[in-house]
């Protein structure tokens, strides 16, 4: 296959060809790389070349070619700044990342870029490659080699004191931290992130991000107020810039207003300017579960679980704190329906409440065993029996307390003959 000249008129023949035909675009485009041609007018072409060819093999799903790519331009890195060669690298493992379905692919591209870099002494490049290696990793579930890399990335970037890389890095570490449910070094990981973000100037996105995971930390402790702001803080930095994390912040901001009994505000908030932009099946999800929550009802909390299960229950974050929205839901409305009875079969509840049996009675059982309400299961009779709550002797706390004010009184006596003494 002879080459092509690296000049401007052969970038505009791929481009002519581009909407004629996009596998001849790339086939000239790779001609035009052949070129062995290294003047700074020929290095300067191909770089757009190469920018055009990684465009056009992102549009086309040809994940593999992208990955030969990069073994391809190994000679040509060589021939220009490493910045410019740091920019080629992740713009092309950024493309890879845009084909659905390639995230093996991307583990084992990044893996032959880090070997790459630590071979060529190409510190700056190698250490974003593993960053965004162990950000795969963690996605792939892939904890322990994760937690492995990150360790030692750390200890090297905070030597060199990269605050940007810095504050990546410690983000991902709190969200590993996260996944593997060590919330205390989650906490830290995120508190590391912040005080080195208030360092140097970080970009909206990346602000968006640190605000996301602080309110995702702070639900996790129950403190919903907290929480709501600052997802609201995220989803302006991620409305500002259309990110699609947007609706996921919306999504979270939604769920802390229901799980601080303030479902009613839900409809508002997606009504508002800003919520019609992201109307969609996550929006339609919480406003499903906010209309269960205000109207008390298991049964449509449980349609809205199965009918939008990939938004809510196929989402960790929100599935964990409906499932404790829904412990709540059911304790409540079991306690109202049992409260007139003091003896009553447990089928009858289940039927009013309408779940099955067995679900009620395993419930019950937790809840006597929690001390929510006083009472025993005849499973011989298949009935609940509620006792009386059972009145606190007053004669307990007081005498504690009698005996606590005589230590009182004994240890002020004892100080006075001391000093009666001395």
């Amino acid at each position: 296959m002879s080459f092509l000249p690296a000049t401007t008129e052969s970038i505009e023949l791929a481009l002519e060809a581009k909407d004629r035909d996009p596998s001849e675009s790339i086939f000239i485009l790779y001609r035009v790389l052949d070129d062995p041609s290294s003047s700074p007018e020929a290095l300067r072409m191909k770089e757009q070349a190469i920018t055009n060819l990684t465009d056009l093999l992102k549009q086309e799903n040809r994940a593999e070619d992208l990955r030969s790519l990069l073994t391809q331009l190994r000679p040509f890195f060589s021939l220009i700044p490493k910045a410019k060669t740091a920019k080629i690298v992740r713009g092309i493992i950024d493309s890879v990342a845009k084909i659905p379905g390639t995230s093996n692919l991307q583990i084992a591209l990044c893996k032959e870029m880090v070997q790459w870099t630590r071979a060529e002494k190409r510190t700056f490049l190698r250490q974003r490659v593993e960053a965004r290696l162990a950000a795969l990793l963690m996605e792939n579930k892939e904890y322990s080699e994760a937690l492995a890399l990150l360790s030692g990335l750390v200890k090297e970037v905070r030597r060199l004191d990269d605050k940007l890389l810095l504050v990546d890095i410690d983000l991902l570490e709190s969200k590993l931290h996260f996944s593997l449910r060590n919330f205390p070094k989650a906490k830290a990981a995120l508190t590391a992130a912040r005080t080195a973000a208030n360092a140097i100037y970080v970009p909206p996105a990346q602000q968006g991000a640190i605000d996301l995971q602080s309110g995702i930390l702070h639900a996790e402790e129950k403190d919903y107020k907290t929480a709501y702001s600052y997802f609201f803080e995220a989803f302006e930095s991620f409305n500002a810039l259309d990110d699609p994390k947007a609706v996921y912040s919306l999504k979270y901001m939604l769920l802390c207003k229901i799980m601080v009994s303030q479902a009613d505000d839900v409809t508002g908030i997606i009504s508002s300017k800003a919520g019609l932009k992201y109307l969609g099946p996550d929006l339609d999800a919480m406003k499903a579960v906010a209309d269960a929550h205000s109207k008390r009802s298991l049964k449509l909390f449980e349609i809205t679980l199965r009918d939008y299960k990939a938004q809510l229950e196929e989402d960790p974050i929100v599935h964990r704190h409906l499932s404790s929205l829904y412990d709540t839901l059911l304790e409540q409305n079991l306690c109202r329906l049992i409260e007139p009875f003091s003896r009553v079969e447990i089928a009858h509840i289940a039927e009013l409440i309408e779940l099955p049996v067995d679900h009620v009675e395993r419930k019950l059982s937790q809840m006597i065993l929690d001390k929510k309400f006083a009472g025993t299961l005849d499973q011989g009779a298949g009935c609940l029996v509620i006792f009386d709550d059972p009145k606190t002797d007053a004669i307990y706390p007081a005498t504690l307390e009698t005996i606590s004010n005589t230590e009182k009184v004994v240890d002020s006596l004892f100080v006075r003959s001391a000093k009666i003494m001395a």
